[in-house]
């Protein structure tokens, strides 16, 4: 069989590398917010009712109107390859677990403690400490052996990373009391067509409900993340598999219509336990240039997004999906 580079499954412990990963250039732009994939929700989005942790919101089986503009279709592939990485990929993980035991989550994390990056000025942003959401008492976190169905117990909208200093909040992704529609969530995606395949999709595997934060920092970078808690962690294996491959994602985001998989992406970086694909996207790049990651913790898939006029820096964007997956593993 011929060797693919794994996206999952490294050590959580963080560890730096020699030298940090190769970066871009980061020219400095503006961009109209329609050519962006992220914050861009539609102006009829219904709002979602206050609703307690667990419950699915009313909205979760919505499906955007045509009123979105459409991007070109990204072509149909076989997903069977990466289906069988990730179940192989879930197995390892069984068997760590059992060995080992899984902590959950992150007691404390310095903003510069980052997985896989080097130095303090290698362009990492701002954050704030992080910290681990509380569990109820007497549960277990989503990936101890303990935890058969992979369930967050935590607060869902607790486990999304915060925004770096200085960075603007997006309001569009604010949601009803820290809830998204899904629609919001579907106009991440170029078509109309996409966006009511994978709103289907939500649907037939019981989506209860999705937390996000987006922001805009002072280069102009915008960043998106969505947390998409399922019932149990297959029924979120199963999504992941359907709406990614490994070489890209099967939907494509809005503006990032040719992908390839990030092989630059540190697997320093990594989370034990959590699986992470990494896309880039491939010159030429049009106002933006698009890169994104797929997460997959028990049962939330996460996604993250960030683009910028020009050409997106890679060390804040592996920076995001590294503490992403230190709060959801």
């Amino acid at each position: 069989m011929t060797e693919q580079p794994q996206p999952t499954d490294a050590a959580q412990t963080p560890l730096a590398l020699d030298q940090p990963p190769a970066d871009r250039p980061d020219p400095a732009g503006t961009v109209p917010a329609q050519d962006l994939p992220v914050g861009t929700a539609p102006a009829q989005a219904a709002p979602v009712p206050d609703e307690a942790v667990g419950t699915a919101p009313a909205q979760a089986a919505s499906i955007p109107d045509a009123s979105i503009p459409d991007a070109p279709a990204a072509p149909p592939k076989d997903r069977r390859v990466l289906r069988a990485v990730l179940r192989w990929t879930a197995a390892v993980v069984v068997f760590a677990a059992v060995g080992a035991g899984t902590a959950y989550g992150i007691t404390r994390m310095e903003r510069t403690d980052v997985p896989g990056l080097a130095t303090e000025q290698d362009g990492r942003w701002p954050y704030p400490e992080i910290s681990a959401a509380p569990l109820p008492p007497g549960k277990p976190g989503p990936l101890a052996p303990t935890n058969m169905t992979g369930s967050h117990y935590a607060d869902l909208r607790k486990l999304v990373l915060p925004a770096p200093g200085g960075a603007e909040a997006d309001k569009a992704l604010r949601g009803t009391d820290g809830w998204l529609a899904t629609r919001d969530f579907l106009a991440l995606y170029g078509t109309h067509g996409d966006r009511t395949k994978v709103g289907q999709l939500l649907t037939d595997y019981g989506l209860r409900h999705i937390a996000a934060r987006g922001w805009t920092t002072e280069d102009g970078t915008r960043t998106g993340i969505y947390l998409l808690q399922f019932d149990t962690g297959t029924a979120a294996e199963e999504v992941l598999g359907d709406i990614t491959e490994f070489d890209s994602p099967v939907y494509a985001a809005r503006g990032a219509a040719d992908t390839v998989y990030d092989e630059g992406f540190p697997s320093d970086a990594d989370v034990t336990g959590v699986t992470r694909l990494a896309y880039d996207e491939v010159k030429p790049y049009g106002a933006a240039q698009v890169r994104q990651a797929y997460l997959g913790a028990g049962d939330v898939v996460g996604v993250v997004v960030q683009s910028r006029p020009g050409r997106a820096a890679a060390v804040p964007f592996q920076q995001t999906v590294a503490l992403q997956s230190q709060l959801l593993g």
